[in-house]
């Protein structure tokens, strides 16, 4: 009984650290820059819906909203069919190449970004990709291409091998078996994987404050610190940006989250 009480009592620690921040930033959008910083846990004395429409108005954040959508769409899709192509095959290697061919994949997760950063730059001033969404893409794909590879290899390799046998006795090759066989059975960790990286993708602010200088081709965190200035910060706007840039997230891990559930239960109940 006590054991249970803790365990509630922790849960409703950590259920506070996560939703009084979310609630101080929701009702501080709709504030200003006098009533967040007078009354910052309070509701707002006046509702101040012009915050929305100013930062919806704004060129520059709905541009850097459309790359975005761009960038985090392009790269999310590209990296599940490499990695999940590449989890299939490490899957179906038997043995210690197996191993080896993943163990090399997944080494790209040891490097921390940061350590890479000087030589990718001059790699991507080199190729002509700096102030380039394509470049974004690109380095987008190689380095969350380690984690998918890692998620879903994982999963793949689970897969019963008499899958497979019957497959192949059927005639069915490799290709065909990945796109009507694996594929439709790993949907739960495809799911998992695409909104892992999609929150990755969207939220990512290294990679273009390195690659982007041109205001054309921000993305919205980037954009999001046009409202942080040097001496002064406007935080009602800065938080509107933030409620904004995170309703994608929000829908997509919904739409994506139907998906994981029906595929957890495909094939559960026999017809």
């Amino acid at each position: 009984m006590g054991s249970r009480i803790g365990r509630r009592a922790l849960l409703g620690v950590y259920a506070a650290l996560v939703l009084v921040p979310l609630l101080v930033m929701l009702a501080g959008s709709f504030k200003s820059t006098s009533d967040l910083f007078s009354n910052p846990f309070s509701l707002p004395e006046e509702w101040r819906f012009s915050n929305y429409s100013e930062v919806l108005g704004s060129g520059d954040l709905s541009t850097a909203f459309t790359n975005s959508a761009v960038v985090s769409t392009c790269s999310v899709t590209l990296t599940l069919l490499l990695g999940s192509l590449a989890a299939y095959g490490v899957a179906r290697i038997p043995g210690w190449p197996g191993w080896a061919v993943y163990g090399f994949l997944v080494l790209g997760m040891s490097v921390p970004a940061q350590a890479n950063m000087i030589p990718q730059f001059v790699l991507f001033d080199v190729l002509g990709l700096t102030d380039s969404l394509t470049g974004l893409v690109l380095i987008n794909i190689v380095s969350t291409l380690p984690v998918a590879v890692f998620i879903l290899a994982g999963f793949m390799r689970a897969l019963p091998r008499e899958i497979y046998e019957a497959a192949a006795l059927d005639g069915v090759g490799p290709w065909r078996t990945y796109r009507s066989i694996t594929l439709p059975l790993s949907l739960p960790s495809v799911a998992a994987t695409a909104i892992f990286l999609l929150v990755i993708h969207w939220n990512e602010l290294l990679y273009p404050l390195l690659f982007i200088n041109d205001p054309e081709k921000r993305t919205l965190p980037l954009a999001l610190l046009n409202f942080q200035g040097e001496f002064l910060t406007n935080y009602p706007l800065l938080f509107t940006g933030v409620v904004v840039a995170s309703l994608p997230l929000v829908v997509g891990y919904i739409f994506l989250q139907r998906f994981f559930i029906a595929g957890m239960t495909a094939g559960s109940v026999k017809e």
